[in-house]
């Protein structure tokens, strides 16, 4: 048991926490691997030999750490390869760690639903179902052409190859997300378009703490909107300037929600996706020697760095437009 993945079990207002949790991993490894926005690989070989504890007995340090440091609690899959791990993530609970056998992998995968592999999408599951392929000691046991029929030449073959338990796949440190998501959904179908307003508030300001936690910028923002029919509408908008400042996120996400010149629509949720992401470093910023700009860029900093040392908690959503 070599590699673990974690799941933080972080409210929806507070993913901004992932990069302060990724650093209870890195204290054991520097090879841990962001799945944001909530979860990471890390890669404990080196660290099973050092401290001279096995993975899961590692998970548990990390899992008190956790909730001493940050009052987040944890749900951890171990196993040989980040692919098990994933697998055994899903079969895993907050407080007990959940491992994948190394002399006995076929055995833990072969009663597991086909959609429990990391990429098997509900149409992949769909397709194999209708032939009776609907676990992954049917799929392994399956001859390969006729998964590679159904599927596919290469995805039959990579799907086989899972489904017996080879784990080809490694831990990538410090991959680099190419988007960052949030989303908010209401209770009940929402007609007020203040609370739409209020929503995208608390969306932009999250996506905004969560840039420049890990120091990037981003170039696009989309905002999609989903209504009670289940239909969407998405937009996009290219910022005037690549940034994580909350107020221009809130900007251009409320240019996009009135332009759509909704009329009493019953939104179910509401979604932006930051785009586009560089290193902040990297991005020039044009001086506007406007106060009230700077005046919200103070409070920003401050914010922040109240997150990093008390936590997610020490800052409350919308606090930043007081």
């Amino acid at each position: 048991m070599t590699i673990l993945c974690v799941r933080f079990q972080l409210p929806p207002m507070y993913e901004a926490a992932l990069p302060e949790l990724l650093g209870l991993l890195e204290e054991f490894t520097p090879v841990v691997e962001a799945l944001p926005p909530d979860a990471a690989l890390a890669d404990l070989r080196g660290a099973e030999r050092y401290f001279g504890r096995s993975a899961v007995e590692l998970a548990s340090v990390v899992r008190v750490r956790a909730l001493a440091r940050y009052g987040v609690d944890c749900a951890i899959g171990a196993g040989p390869g980040p692919m098990l791990a994933r697998v055994a993530l899903r079969a895993a609970r907050p407080g007990v760690t959940c491992a994948v056998p190394e002399d006995a992998v076929a055995e833990f995968l072969a009663d597991r639903p086909v959609a429990a592999l990391p990429g098997v999408g509900a149409a992949t599951a769909r397709i194999l179902d209708e032939y009776g392929l609907d676990t992954l000691g049917r799929v392994a046991a399956a001859p390969l052409s006729t998964l590679q029929r159904l599927i596919g030449a290469k995805a039959g073959r990579e799907l086989r190859e899972k489904a017996s338990g080879i784990d080809r796949g490694r831990v990538v440190p410090n991959a680099v997300s190419r988007s960052l998501t949030t989303e908010r959904a209401f209770g009940i179908d929402e007609l007020d378009p203040d609370r739409h307003r209020r929503a995208l508030l608390s969306a932009a300001e999250e996506i905004g703490a969560r840039l420049r936690a890990v120091e990037k910028v981003c170039r696009t923002l989309t905002l999609t909107v989903r209504y009670a029919d289940r239909s969407a509408t998405t937009r996009s908008r290219t910022l005037k300037e690549p940034t994580a400042h909350s107020a221009a996120l809130t900007g251009a996400a409320y240019g996009m929600y009135e332009a759509l010149g909704l009329q009493r629509a019953r939104v179910r949720a509401l979604a932006l996706r930051a785009e586009g992401l560089t290193p902040a470093e990297e991005a020039s910023y044009q001086l506007t020697f406007d106060p009230v700009d700077e005046k919200a860029r103070r409070i920003e900093e401050v914010a922040d760095r109240a997150r990093a040392r008390f936590g997610p908690r020490a800052v409350m959503p919308g606090a930043l437009a007081a």
